[in-house]
């Protein structure tokens, strides 16, 4: 019976133990692939940084080293004054901003009717409206620049910045509609009873309630006008018109490339991309959890 009772027990505690045992085992086989991933996406990043540390001769040593010797700091006050670097970082800031203000705007407005007001055809347009995701730039992309070529916005910054208050973009606007749908309507009805109309409600009520997709929204906007490369690059023919992700490219001549240089440039032109990442990563997450609880 002693021995029985001995097995039994064996047998309830090693059940116990194996799933926290389990547990541990996939938590860490996780944190090994993650860990694994973020190292193979940091190696380019770090390899930049390396390179823009370096004299320009020692670029291409082989083997590579990765820690250059000597240091050399004056390729990042260089690379900026190599350029007019300034002119085209307030061009950057021009252009991000306007688009960061109209994109976050005018896919809220249009998430908000999406989500919270009732029309004939609603749903049907919504559709239509996801279904231009799946249209590459690139088919658009002449015909578009016929037309503003057409009305005399070529080598301006109108192309850059007035789409961004045309709706935002499909993807913006899918992310503030599926938010939206998560807030209670009662909220709606209550701030109709007070006296709210529709403008109202949505400034005073859903805005503030929103604050995560909102959040999440400026990030991918920020990051797409900051990064845009190939719009500056149809629209804009005047070097002092460039921004920064033109000006890099300026490094690159025809019978020689500023590598060190380049890579310095490159440096602090992700700077304000990361630094805005890191400080508003609690938004980002938010938002993208929150858009899929429903709808």
């Amino acid at each position: 019976m002693a021995t029985r009772e001995h097995m039994h027990r064996g047998r309830r505690s090693e059940g116990l133990i194996s799933p926290r045992v389990g547990n541990i085992l996939f938590n860490g086989l996780v944190y090994v692939i993650i860990l694994s991933g973020a190292f193979v996406l940091m190696v380019p990043f770090a390899w930049m940084v390396s390179t823009s540390l370096k004299l320009p001769g020692d670029v291409f040593d082989w083997p590579p080293k990765w820690l250059p010797d000597p240091v050399v700091w004056r390729n990042y006050p260089q690379a900026w004054s190599y350029l007019p670097f300034n002119t085209f970082l307030k061009n950057t800031l021009i252009i991000t901003a306007f688009g960061v203000f109209g994109q976050t705007l005018t896919s809220s407005l249009v998430g908000y009717s999406f989500a919270r007001l009732r029309w004939i055809g609603r749903d049907v347009l919504f559709v239509v409206v996801l279904a231009t995701m799946m249209l590459p730039f690139h088919v658009t992309m002449i015909p578009v620049f016929a037309i503003w070529k057409t009305l005399g916005f070529v080598d301006t910054f109108v192309p850059l910045i007035a789409p961004a208050f045309f709706g935002g973009g499909a993807f913006n606007i899918f992310l503030m509609r599926q938010f939206f749908m998560t807030i209670p309507l009662e909220l709606d009805d209550a701030a109709k009873i007070d006296g709210c109309n529709i403008i109202a409600i949505y400034w005073r009520i859903i805005m503030p309630l929103s604050k995560a997709v909102v959040g999440t929204v400026a990030i991918f906007s920020f990051l797409g006008n900051w990064n845009d490369f190939l719009g500056p690059l149809i629209y804009l023919n005047s070097t002092q018109k460039y921004t920064l992700a033109l000006g890099l490219q300026l490094f690159r001549g025809q019978y020689n490339t500023q590598w060190a240089l380049l890579m310095a440039a490159s440096v602090i032109v992700m700077m304000p991309v990361l630094v805005i990442y890191f400080l508003a990563q609690r938004y980002f997450v938010q938002g993208i959890v929150f858009t899929g609880i429903k709808g």
